[in-house]
């Protein structure tokens, strides 16, 4: 497939998501609380839009009202335009203490010029190490576009405009652990993290061009909301009755268009970092991706 061709294609899938988002999507009033920022999160549109800013004084952030155990979480995310060195943009799912589970999308901030860096992970029981990193094949600062974690009992798919990033599957057969009994809230925020989100640390926030603002728009959930340990969810990962997240895998498409990204985008791999892993990789690595 020709890099004309593939731009192109993701292209018109970021337009079709668009439009199906505009016909699903949930209301910030109704689905999420700010829960910190003094002021820095504002709704907008009203409640199809919200603003997350950062300044010295502090960053800002939401979280969704409910929890949930499984569900495809679709945001549409425009991020902080032109100098954004420090700064960090996250759309995740947490559940709470310390032997927690978690599902990361991370934006880090870069200088003028140079790409954002999409920073996935997967925590199980409080321990990750699983990252990938990958930069977009757009301008994330342009226009809105679509992140998406699909979660199921099988597997975690990371989609940006409905095209496969990275899938992380459930290997529990060979001892890896999943997240798969604790329920998730979706979180978002924006921050500073000049520390460790650029180049290393080596570029630094500049705060002379604070404050920094990025945009969520069109949240979307369809999923297992728990409550009082109550899944409203009668089973997940039957084909009986089942939406598509609920056993969402890649067909031969979306498996192309995954190598696609892994060869073209991805800047780095837990799987083959053995500076950092010199005792070897995780079993996980050693399976097929898909």
């Amino acid at each position: 497939m020709s890099s004309k061709f593939s731009s192109t294609l993701l292209l018109l899938l970021s337009i079709l998501m668009s439009i199906q988002l505009l016909a699903s999507a949930g209301n910030f009033y109704r689905d999420v609380d700010i829960t910190w920022g003094e002021g820095r999160g504002k709704i907008q549109e009203g409640g199809r839009g919200l603003a997350l800013s950062l300044d010295k004084l502090s960053g800002s952030g939401f979280q969704s009202k409910n929890e949930f155990l499984f569900g495809r979480f679709d945001m549409q995310l425009k991020l902080v335009p032109a100098n954004s060195a420090g700064t960090v943009t996250t759309f995740f799912l947490s559940s709470q203490g310390e032997g927690h589970d978690e599902i990361d999308f991370e934006f880090l901030g870069n200088v003028s010029g140079q790409p954002y860096t999409v920073h996935t992970n997967v925590y199980t029981q409080g321990k990750g190490n699983k990252e990938q990193q990958f930069h977009l094949w757009f301008d994330p600062t342009a226009a809105f576009h679509t992140y998406t974690i699909v979660w199921n009992p099988h597997r975690i798919v990371f989609l940006v405009d409905n095209s496969p990033i990275r899938v992380f599957n459930n290997h529990e057969s060979i001892g890896i652990p999943f997240p798969k009994s604790q329920a998730m809230k979706v979180y978002c925020s924006l921050w500073n993290a000049d520390e460790w989100a650029t180049q290393g640390g080596r570029v630094k926030t500049d705060w002379a061009l604070a404050p920094f603002t990025a945009y969520y728009r069109n949240i979307n959930i369809d999923g297992c909301a728990v409550s009082s340990g109550t899944s409203s969810c009668k089973s997940v990962g039957s084909t009986n009755n089942a939406k598509p997240w609920q056993t969402h895998e890649l067909d031969g498409k979306g498996r192309n268009r995954l190598r696609w990204v892994q060869s073209k985008h991805m800047v780095y791999n837990y799987c083959a970092d053995s500076k950092r892993f010199p005792q070897g990789f995780s079993e996980e690595c050693k399976r097929s991706r898909f």
